[in-house]
């Protein structure tokens, strides 16, 4: 018997059942193949998906209505039945996977901004934009003009474009935004978008460029005051012995100097590199407190300046690095501690579970009514319910005009005409604490006034109490 060949099937109808799965999976595979082009390390698993959904589409539009997709009987026609919803499930799933943000976007007329809206959204793309799966309007999810522009370009002229997109937020984060055209659906222009965290490559270059900018700039001075005694003592000098000596002592602070600005350099770059990553660590800022007071009793004896912390007993848990916290609450201290007079005291008041408005208050105890100028240097994030354990770090120094306020936390910045005694600090100190408060989505306040003292006030996200 000759071998007849079959009559080729009639295609489905559009708007069909078989229709719509094929023209779905169609879809899916042009998202798919376009996410494995840009990421190479899912580049198998996403191609080895993009032919499962293509053969799966190829059988569903092959077969007879009501057909099985595999051979007979009872259990075939059942996994037949749910083949289909079982692709989808995989292609779900393989979709919210992915790490990176992923939108497809559609768009209705080229001049109507407000046709432009997102298709659909993976998992990463709705935690970082705050938008549901399907439906929102693009301009809401994504406010920055260069990646419309280049969204617009991606639907309306078939352009692929990489452009610089920075996310919003108190913790600056820098992505690729990777635009590229998609074939029209319904009558709509679509556009794949897919963002790229690159937060790692541009902090680690930032880190290299100010390392070498800051440590060029602020080494050359004792690296000249050194030279020049080393200079000295190898001419006129080497036969006097006090001069020997007291340049000598000059060089060994100079040096002391060196070591303290090259540490701080270092601990700021780290701290920058690791700003965008939240701490998730649990520490007490009460007792955080207590122990700088012990770290700082030498430095406090020496300028004979009292240290006191009011109501050691309180319990003030937070969500952080406890090195971190402990590190912002020292150097406040060691600058309360420096620009005091003989004899005044430094106080130190922890306040736990306070709401954001109360931590950012202007302190009770402080300057309030006496003229003082308050400002905010480090502001998070506004979360509902959000409680905070604050810590107010208060001296009675010299104080400073408002016109200081807002470069205090810059790098190597320093108040004209005061003196913090014979060690002087880097300059660094306050530039590290406000990395270390952004960082654990903290905030950090200042007040202060000639002649009346200053006041800072950091504040760390609280941590939920331990159940007994």
């Amino acid at each position: 018997m000759p071998y007849e060949i079959p009559p080729s099937p009639v295609a489905p109808p559009p708007g069909s059942r078989l229709w719509t799965a094929g023209a779905s999976a169609a879809v899916a595979v042009v998202v798919l193949v376009g996410l494995a082009a840009w990421h190479r390390e899912l580049a198998g698993p996403l191609l080895a998906g993009a032919a499962l959904v293509t053969l799966t589409a190829w059988a569903v539009n092959r077969r007879p209505t009501g057909a099985p997709l595999s051979g007979g009987g009872a259990a075939a026609g059942q996994s037949g039945a749910d083949g289909p919803l079982a692709d989808q499930a995989l292609l779900d799933g393989l979709f919210e996977a992915l790490s990176d943000p992923v939108l497809v976007v559609s768009g209705g007329e080229a001049d109507d901004i407000a046709s432009r809206r997102v298709v659909l959204a993976n998992g990463a793309a709705r935690d970082l934009l705050k938008i549901p799966r399907e439906g929102t309007l693009l301009v809401s999810a994504v406010r920055d003009p260069a990646v419309l522009e280049a969204v617009d370009e991606a639907l309306f002229g078939g352009v692929e474009r990489s452009t610089d997109y920075a996310g919003a937020g108190a913790r600056s984060r820098h992505w690729r935004a990777l635009t590229r055209p998609l074939p029209p659906a319904g009558g709509h222009a679509q556009a794949l978008v897919v963002l790229r965290d690159e937060t790692d490559v541009r902090r680690t270059e930032m880190m290299r460029v100010d390392f070498l900018a800051n440590a060029s700039h602020e080494l050359r001075t004792p690296l000249a005051s050194l030279s020049g005694f080393i200079e000295t003592l190898r001419g006129h000098a080497r036969d006097d012995p006090k001069a020997r000596d007291r340049f000598l002592d000059i060089m060994a602070t100079q040096a002391e100097r060196m070591s303290r600005l090259v540490a701080d350099l270092l601990s700021l770059s780290r701290i920058e590199l690791n700003e965008h990553i939240p701490p998730a660590g649990r520490v007490d800022l009460a007792r955080a407190a207590s122990d700088v007071i012990d770290a700082v009793s030498v430095l406090s004896a020496e300028r004979k300046v009292g240290v006191v912390v009011q109501d050691r007993a309180v319990s003030a848990p937070v969500r952080g690095d406890r090195d971190e916290i402990v590190q912002v609450v020292q150097n406040l201290v060691d600058n309360a501690i420096k620009y005091s007079s003989e004899g005044d005291v430094v106080e130190i008041v922890v306040q736990p579970e306070v709401t954001l408005d109360h931590a950012s208050a202007p302190w009770s105890g402080g300057n309030r009514g006496e003229g003082a100028t308050r400002l905010p240097l480090v502001t998070p994030d506004r979360e509902p319910g959000r409680r905070y354990a604050a810590v107010t770090v208060r001296d009675h120094g010299p104080g400073m005009d408002r016109e200081h306020l807002p470069r205090l936390t810059e790098r190597f910045y320093r108040v004209e005409g005061q003196k913090s005694g014979e060690r002087a600090g880097t300059g660094l100190g306050l530039a590290i604490v406000k990395h270390i408060v952004n960082r654990h989505g903290g905030g950090l306040t200042v007040e202060s006034a000639p002649g009346r003292g200053t006041v800072f006030t950091a504040y760390f996200p609280a941590a939920a109490r331990k159940t007994p």
